[in-house]
């Protein structure tokens, strides 16, 4: 029996065939060729690996950047500073709990941008990102680092451009388009949360033209999304699975987990071509004038709810005027937004830049009107005018701390209040004074309101003063 089967391993050792073959074989010789070279059967499993996903990652990671920003801040060095009012304590503990003074610290902070023009070395990111600060850093994933300077910003927009110092042909992200996005598909988020250099995110577009309530007013036409978007992130790139930029991640709806949202690029690139064109983007305006709309207005024109803005006055050759709003129209919509009240409609409107064709809803005669309207720009002679005109206000050239006061138009807002010539106005609302481009930016933000805080400085000393119009 054993010198059968040694006779039988024998002859299978001589044919080529290990002994353990698979009894299946049919022919001797197969085994030779079943077995595939680790190179060639690793391609196949690394091109199912390489997703729509992948791809886009690898080809814009490189246009991603780290943005490192710092800036002087100002803080109490007596850890007691502040905590205790000076004037109610004892003498003998002033000095120890008081106010010792302040030192000026350099604080940095982390956010995140895309290179959307290589050979310029101009990026894209979010104004906060960029917002005071002394020294902008960007750094590359090949570990390149370039000083920044700022092309241009928009806070109302949160949009800021930057340009890479000695920057030349770098890699830039393709630009897509916003408008045709799909409920649903697949998007990307590159940035750098928490300091974490290029943390890549996934999920998809969970909604479209959502309104944001902030701090600094309402802001429109967002795209919703569930890929993760954490501190860091801002103004970083959100993709498609084409690699192509769609988006301007931007904030995160607080409280919650799984929303995030971005600026559309289609609404991004209107904003930077005007920066790139004149540095800033231009006040726009319709050329009306309103108030709220109270219970006893909703009932004298039959309006179902109250909310909305009553138009007072039209001006001559304005946007409005061309579309043909009339007073007592009721703004009801502005571009599919419900209008809630005129600091509302104020807020809107500077979502928007001039070109663009707006569409409004106006309650008239009892029926809903359909109109279009495309806003223009506002001269800064024409802001100034209108401030002189409702205000009461002229101002001349900057002056140490703000802006001087060189003509006060009697019986005006301005002239009840007791604001001479001679004045000098720091603070309008929430806008530091530099200049009178300042001043009518404060005019065109403020327009409608009836009550208005100013910060005075008259013989040295500052004042808070409410100007009621």
């Amino acid at each position: 029996m054993f010198r059968t089967l040694f006779a039988a391993c024998a002859l299978l050792f001589l044919l080529g065939v290990p002994a353990a073959a698979d009894q299946s074989l049919t022919h001797p010789a197969t085994p030779r060729v079943v077995s595939t070279p680790p190179a060639v059967s690793a391609t196949p499993a690394l091109n199912l690996r390489l997703t729509p996903v992948v791809r886009a990652v690898q080809a814009v990671a490189p246009a991603v950047v780290n943005i490192t920003t710092a800036r002087v801040v100002e803080r109490d060095v007596n850890p007691f500073g502040g905590l205790f009012d000076e004037r109610l304590m004892p003498p003998q503990f002033r000095e120890f709990f008081g106010p010792s003074g302040t030192r000026r610290f350099t604080q940095q902070s982390l956010g995140s941008g895309v290179i959307f023009d290589g050979h310029e070395g101009l990026v894209l990111t979010n104004a906060h990102v960029i917002a005071g600060a002394t020294t902008i850093t960007a750094r590359l994933l090949d570990g390149r680092e370039f000083e920044a300077e700022l092309v241009g910003s928009d806070t109302d927009f949160d949009l800021a451009v930057l340009r890479l110092a000695d920057a030349v042909d770098l890699p830039q992200v393709k630009v897509g388009d916003s408008s045709d996005l799909l409920i649903g598909e697949t998007v990307i988020a590159i940035g750098n949360p928490f300091g974490f250099s290029h943390t890549v995110t996934t999920g998809v577009v969970s909604a479209m033209g959502r309104t944001v309530r902030t701090e600094q007013g309402a802001h429109t036409d967002f795209i919703q999304t569930d890929a993760a978007i954490n501190p860091g992130n801002s103004g970083g790139p959100l993709l498609n699975i084409l690699g192509e930029l769609i988006g301007v991640n931007t904030a995160i709806q607080a409280g919650a987990e799984g929303i995030g949202f971005a600026i559309p690029i289609s609404k991004a690139k209107r904003v930077v071509a005007e920066i790139l064109d004149q540095g800033f983007v231009s006040q726009i305006w319709l050329g009306i004038a309103g108030q709220n709309v109270d219970q006893s207005t909703a009932n004298y024109f039959n309006l179902d709810s109250v909310g909305g803005l009553l138009v007072t006055d039209v001006f001559e050759d304005t946007p409005a005027a061309r579309a043909g709003l009339v007073p007592g129209d009721v703004l009801l919509t502005l571009q599919g937004n419900a209008v809630e009240d005129k600091e509302h409609y104020l807020q809107l409107l500077r979502n928007y830049v001039q070109g663009q064709s707006l569409e409004l809803t106006v309650f008239r005669a009892g029926q809903p009107v359909e109109l279009t309207v495309q806003p223009v720009p506002v001269s800064i002679e024409r802001m100034l005018g209108l401030a002189w005109q409702r205000w009461g206000i002229r101002c001349g050239p900057p002056v140490g701390q703000g802006v001087s006061v060189v003509a006060v138009r009697p019986s005006s807002p301005a002239a009840k209040l007791g604001l001479i010539a001679g004045d000098v106005l720091v603070k309008v609302g929430g806008i530091r004074m530099t200049g009178s481009a300042d001043f009518g930016g404060s005019y065109m933000r403020y327009r409608m309101q009836n009550s208005l805080l100013m910060l005075v400085l008259r013989a040295g000393r500052t004042y808070y003063v409410r100007l009621n119009v």
